[in-house]
C-alpha cells in the first residue's frame, strides 16, 4: 500500500514569543533526511524587535492564527495519509493533529513527548505554545478550538517523559483526565505506552515530540541552555529527563507496533549554530 506523507515546515516563533525558533526550525529542515513525499513551508515573518500585541491574554494571537490557518490550508491541499512537522514551537502542531484526528477519529492515539503538558489557557499563561494539547481537547481561545473540528478525547491521549507540573496545571490534568507517566518509567522499556495503545485499541498514532523532553545536561539545542542566563532563571520550570537513544528506541517500538501517521519534532534551539551564523554575519568578508 502506497502512503502520502508530508512534509510540513513551519518556523513558527511567536507561540513561545521566542525568535530562536525559527532558526531551529530551519536547521530541522536541513538535517530531516529527504523523502519522497510533498512538502510545503508556511510563511512565518521574522522578529523585527517590536514588543508583542496581545490579544484575548495570548502574545501574537493573530499572527497565530494566521499560520495556523495557513498551515491547515497546506495540508488540505495535499490530504495526506501522513504528516511530519517541523517546528517551530509546540503550537505548530495544532493544524497537523487536528487534521489527523478528523482523518482518523477515534483510532488515533496522540503521544505526547513533552516536559510540560501544553494545557494551560490564557487564564494562566500569555505563551500559546503551552496551550496546545488543552485547544486539541477543546479547553482554551474559542478562536483556535474552533480549528479543532473533531476534539481529542482523554483516552486517546498519553502524556510521556513529564517528571512534574505547576500548580496552575495541576487541576486542569485532573479535570482533563489525561494519563500521563513519567521518564522513569519508559527509560528501559517501552512497555506502558504499547499497553495503553493495546487497551485502547488505537490503530494509529501521532506523536508530539518536544524536544525539551530530553535532559539538558545531554541534549544542548534546548531552551534551558540558553547562553547568558543567570543561574536560577529557570527554577520552577520542569526540565526534561530523557535522552535521545531512549526517545527513539520508543519511537521505532510504537512504529512496529502501529500506523504511525503524525510525528511532530518542536521546540530546537541549536544556540551555538545561532551564534555562529550571528557572528559570522559580522565578518565584512563573508558579504563580499
Amino acid at each position: 500500500m502506497t502512503f502520502t506523507t508530508l512534509r510540513l515546515n513551519m518556523p513558527q516563533w511567536q507561540g513561545g514569543d521566542e525568535p530562536a525558533y525559527r532558526f531551529g526550525s530551519e536547521l530541522l529542515r536541513w538535517l530531516a533526511p529527504p523523502h519522497d513525499g510533498p512538502e510545503e513551508s508556511v510563511e512565518v515573518p521574522e522578529a523585527d524587535g517590536n514588543p508583542p500585541p496581545v490579544d484575548h491574554g495570548i502574545k501574537w494571537r493573530d499572527a497565530l492564527l494566521s499560520q495556523a490557518r495557513a498551515a491547515r490550508e497546506a495540508i488540505e491541499r495535499h490530504a495526506p495519509d501522513r504528516i511530519v512537522t517541523l517546528g517551530g514551537d509546540c503550537l505548530v502542531d495544532l493544524a497537523p493533529m487536528a487534521y489527523l484526528s478528523r482523518r482518523y477519529g477515534e483510532k488515533l492515539g496522540v503521544l505526547w513527548l513533552d516536559a510540560h503538558p501544553d494545557v494551560m489557557s490564557a487564564a494562566e499563561f500569555s505563551h500559546a505554545h503551552a496551550h496546545v494539547l488543552g485547544l486539541l481537547l477543546g479547553r482554551g481561545d474559542e478562536a483556535f478550538t474552533a480549528e479543532v473540528p473533531r476534539k481529542l478525547d482523554a483516552r486517546q491521549v498519553m502524556i510521556a517523559g513529564m517528571q512534574g507540573w505547576s500548580p496552575d496545571e495541576d487541576p486542569i490534568l485532573k479535570d482533563l483526565g489525561v494519563r500521563h507517566i513519567p521518564p522513569a518509567a519508559i527509560a528501559d522499556s517501552s512497555r506502558p505506552v504499547l499497553d495503553w495503545i493495546a487497551a485502547e485499541g488505537l490503530t494509529h498514532l501521532a506523536v508530539h515530540f518536544d524536544l525539551d523532553v530530553l535532559d539538558p545536561a545531554h541534549f544542548s539545542s534546548l531552551l534551558f541552555n540558553r547562553p547568558g542566563m543567570s543561574e536560577g532563571a529557570f527554577d520552577g520550570i520542569e526540565q526534561g529527563r530523557m535522552q535521545l537513544e531512549q526517545v527513539v528506541r520508543l519511537l521505532k517500538d510504537v512504529d512496529a507496533a502501529v500506523d504511525m501517521v503524525g510525528l511532530t519534532i518542536a521546540e530546537h534551539l541549536p544556540w551555538d549554530m545561532l551564534r555562529l551564523k550571528n557572528s559570522l554575519a559580522e565578518l565584512p568578508i563573508m558579504k563580499s
